[in-house]
């Protein structure tokens, strides 16, 4: 280890809060057997549901190293999107992450003006790898490893003072960057309000999920039309699904600000079904192109606009 690698730590960590990250942190690639047995158990039984690209990649999520051939530090980082959201009932709802421009564009972008800052306080080449759901990756884990975050029973990442409505990204490093870890505590403690809350059974213990089930995963993953009990079950949530953050008492004493990069479009807000039935393609790509809506297309928008439809009407 060298002075240098000691040093660089809290240069990075500068330059990262004056880009808005909530937090970041260092680690060393080591394995993570837990994790691994935890991601193939997910997978041989089914709770995946058709997100194969789960089954993938299970190599390089043991050993990241085969990312970035001479890996010595992955760098973990946080961004907060944790915005009030004024929602009118009646109206169907769309996940607080949709209502801005995609993450994975923005947080790349922060992510290479980052990198860009840690080049010049290397002095040296050095090879990288800027990953944000990009590239097989135990983010969650690695986020622990570098004492950013703890996974609460709703299996989302817990960042100190920014909760859980946080972006994930990484930089991987063929240089050894060295810094001291905080020892997190448990975040959730004797909480389970996410697990009551779950509308679905999608949260089935602590830190336990059936992504089958989950709302988000209907609403953003399911490529197919819906079954009956499936349309049911999505209840007024046209894209993604925020309960279970929504009934967190930690993301209630939030206190980090929403990154500036973040914009919320207004007019995605209590926006009613019936607009949405009736968009084009042009007013489809008009209103969403840019935001993580716009990857699911318009056939898919309107199938989920057609079961809240009828679930909002059951309401009533």
């Amino acid at each position: 280890m060298t002075d240098h690698a000691t040093n660089l730590a809290p240069q990075i960590r500068k330059v990262a809060a004056q880009l808005g990250f909530a937090a970041i942190g260092f680690s060393a690639p080591v394995p993570q057997p837990l994790a691994i047995q935890r991601a193939t158990a997910m997978i041989e039984e089914h709770r995946n549901g058709e997100m194969h690209y789960l089954e993938t990649g299970m190599e390089e999520r043991a050993n990241p190293s085969l990312l970035l051939p001479g890996l010595r530090t992955i760098i973990s980082t946080a961004m907060c999107y944790n915005f009030p959201v004024d929602r009118q009932a009646g109206f169907p709802k769309i996940s607080k992450y949709a209502l801005i421009d995609d993450y994975h564009t923005v947080v790349k972008s922060q992510l290479e003006k980052l990198l860009a800052e840690i080049k010049i306080l290397v002095g040296e080449p050095l090879r990288a790898l800027i990953a944000v759901d990009s590239s097989p990756l135990l983010e969650k884990n690695l986020a622990e490893e570098a004492g950013i975050g703890k996974t609460g029973k709703n299996t989302l990442l817990k960042v100190p003072s920014a909760g859980s409505y946080v972006f994930l990204g990484e930089i991987l490093l063929d240089r050894e960057i060295v810094s001291t870890k905080l020892t997190l505590p448990n975040y959730c403690g004797s909480c389970g309000d996410c697990l009551a809350r779950c509308p679905t059974g999608a949260l089935m213990e602590s830190g336990k999920i059936d992504a089958s089930k989950c709302i988000s995963y209907l609403t953003t993953e399911l490529k197919r039309e819906f079954t009956a009990e499936e349309a049911a079950m999505i209840g007024d949530w046209m894209f993604g699904c925020d309960l279970c953050q929504e009934v967190c008492p930690y993301n209630q004493q939030a206190s980090i600000p929403v990154n500036d990069a973040f914009n919320v479009r207004d007019e995605l807000l209590n926006m009613s079904t019936e607009r949405v039935l009736h968009l084009t393609k042009s007013g489809f790509r008009e209103l969403f192109y840019g935001t993580p809506i716009f990857r699911i297309g318009l056939r898919r928008l309107k199938r989920n606009s057609r079961a809240v439809a009828k679930n909002l009407e059951r309401e009533i």
